[in-house]
């Protein structure tokens, strides 16, 4: 049994999808009753809360390995139920942040305090550090309901983007098969694509005259306040205008991992067409 936290977000919710594709007895945290509808058949839901280790007892059994996020208020005692209830492997979904060890970014921080804890627990870990996900792109579906005009941060950051569905692939493949133990994988698209790219590339996948415009570091800052923490918004900004992370560079891991090339922005634009139609 392979327990998925996150089992309803981006590379959660493609790994669930994988793993009961493959027959493999699948069991998927959630945290209402209602998301129950949102699994695929073969998988079997289970309602927790990561915040809430002694919720996820019943969950744990009979669990070989554990797809994890980071970030979690309890997570040393989470780890000690996963011990107790026999669990071998952890895959952690971590950061393209956490190489550089920069516990003064609050993005990074929790993503190396969540490594550092689990390196600590005793049990098998395989680490994913992922670039930004293609899916972000779905953040422009408001925009693109109002006109032919994407705007976006960061306009002159190319960043090779990943598909979660890749992500989820080699999570699987650490999960389920032997030699991931003790790797530390940094995941990348097949190439580094400007904003402004990836929208000419979606316009011409859905047949639309798409423009793109790029905010200002001042708008962006505005913008981003309004949504998230402050802590947060400085770390996106010492990420992506310092350049304190380098996710432009294109990484082999997915290749050498599952033996074929990471999927591409087009490929990914061209499988999610009908979302932005």
């Amino acid at each position: 049994m392979i327990f998925v936290t996150g089992a309803t977000g981006n590379v959660g919710g493609e790994l669930v999808k994988a793993l009961a594709a493959a027959g493999v007895p699948v069991r998927a945290l959630i945290r209402r009753e209602e998301d129950r509808g949102r699994l695929p058949s073969g998988a079997e839901g289970y309602v927790g809360d990561l915040n809430r280790p002694e919720t996820l007892v019943d969950g744990l059994a009979g669990v070989l390995g554990v797809h994890l996020l980071a970030g979690y208020d309890n997570l040393p005692g989470l780890l000690r139920e996963m011990s107790s209830a026999g669990v071998k492997r952890v895959v952690l979904q971590s950061s393209s942040a956490a190489p550089g060890g920069d516990t003064s970014n609050a993005v990074a921080r929790y993503h190396i305090e969540s490594e550092a804890a689990i390196r600590a627990s005793g049990l098998a870990w395989t680490f994913l550090q992922p670039n930004a996900f293609m899916s972000n792109a779905l953040r422009w579906l408001p925009q693109l309901r109002e006109g032919e005009v994407v705007r976006e941060t960061f306009p002159d950051v190319p960043i090779s983007v990943i598909d979660p569905a890749d992500i989820a692939a080699v999570s699987m493949a650490a999960l389920t098969s032997d030699g991931h133990a003790g790797r530390s994988y940094r995941l990348s698209g097949p190439e580094a694509l400007l904003p402004a790219e990836r929208v000419a590339i979606l316009g011409r996948v859905i047949g639309r005259d798409l423009r793109f415009e790029g905010y200002t570091n001042e708008e962006a800052r505005a913008l981003m306040e309004a949504d998230m923490p402050i802590e947060y918004v400085d770390a996106f900004f010492d990420f992506y205008v310092n350049g304190s992370i380098d996710e432009t560079s294109v990484h082999p891991t997915v290749e050498l991992v599952l033996g074929r090339p990471p999927v591409s922005f087009e490929q990914w634009a061209t499988s999610h067409a009908d979302e932005f139609r």
